[in-house]
């Protein structure tokens, strides 16, 4: 059966706000676990400094929880992998400043892949994330780019829940079910030079989401490329969309090729 877009919209923000209301608790529950020997990194571990995973994690529970500011984590070409989508868990979970998440490597199987709570210049590139209910998700996180990944696989690609200053470009986008991209109560941030297919909307911004830009897009093989607020004028929520490569838009005219 195919989703309407208010199935969508309700989708969205109940996993949104799911991912939300599970933070508090896998942070302070891996805070009383014991810490795995120096040099090595375990699930659920609290990490900070500079820290390069040696082997894949795979994990029943939380992934990674980022404890301290400017905070390196580096896949170094393994995975971590958790209980599945449909569980309560996170990859990486981030509520700290100047934190950087390098590939290549994979996040897998978790709500949500990195998420970012109140968290300022988070940067994720090189990355796969792949069957996850959200791959990354911003809430209340500022000046975060997400660059150079493979997204696939998900429910949503990127999610922005009352977020700004976000940069998300030059990512692959594929086969996730809902969105590729979705903004909501988001402003000022941009969306540039993503390739996205196989999405219910492959970019999505609500009536709150207010000066960002859309630019350079390929979006292609959608139900609907690019969706501004279910037809809303871009005028109104003062979005900019310009040189965007896709074929179906609402309102019409957000699209070059048509």
């Amino acid at each position: 059966m195919k989703r309407t877009l208010m199935t969508y919209m309700v989708a969205a923000i109940v996993s949104l706000a799911a991912i939300g209301a599970q933070v508090v608790a896998p942070m302070n529950a891996v805070a009383q676990e014991e810490q795995p020997p120096q040099g090595t990194v375990a699930c659920g571990q609290v990490v900070q400094g500079n820290v390069t995973l040696t082997a894949n994690l795979n994990c029943t529970g939380d992934g990674l929880i980022v404890g301290d500011d400017a905070t390196t984590i580096n896949l170094n070409g393994f995975g971590i992998y958790g209980p599945g989508a449909d569980s309560s868990k996170v990859g990486i979970g981030v509520s700290e400043d100047g934190v950087t998440i390098n590939g290549p490597g994979i996040i897998s199987g978790f709500q949500a892949g990195v998420l970012a709570t109140g968290a300022k210049e988070l940067v994720v590139t090189s990355l796969i994330m792949q069957n996850n209910q959200i791959a990354a998700f911003f809430t209340g996180a500022d000046m975060a780019s997400v660059q150079e990944n493979i997204i696939k696989n998900n429910n949503i690609g990127v999610a922005s829940h009352s977020a700004s200053g976000l940069n998300i470009e030059n990512d692959l986008m594929d086969g996730n079910a809902l969105a590729g991209v979705t903004f909501v109560n988001t402003d000022e941030s941009a969306m540039s030079s993503n390739n996205i297919q196989g999405s219910q909307n492959a970019i999505f911004l609500d009536a709150q989401s207010t000066e960002n830009i859309v630019q350079l897009n390929n979006a292609h093989d959608n139900v609907v490329d690019i969706n501004n607020a279910n037809g809303l004028a871009p005028n109104v929520n003062q979005n900019t969309y310009s040189d965007n490569n896709c074929q179906v838009s609402n309102p019409s005219g957000l699209c070059i090729g048509r």
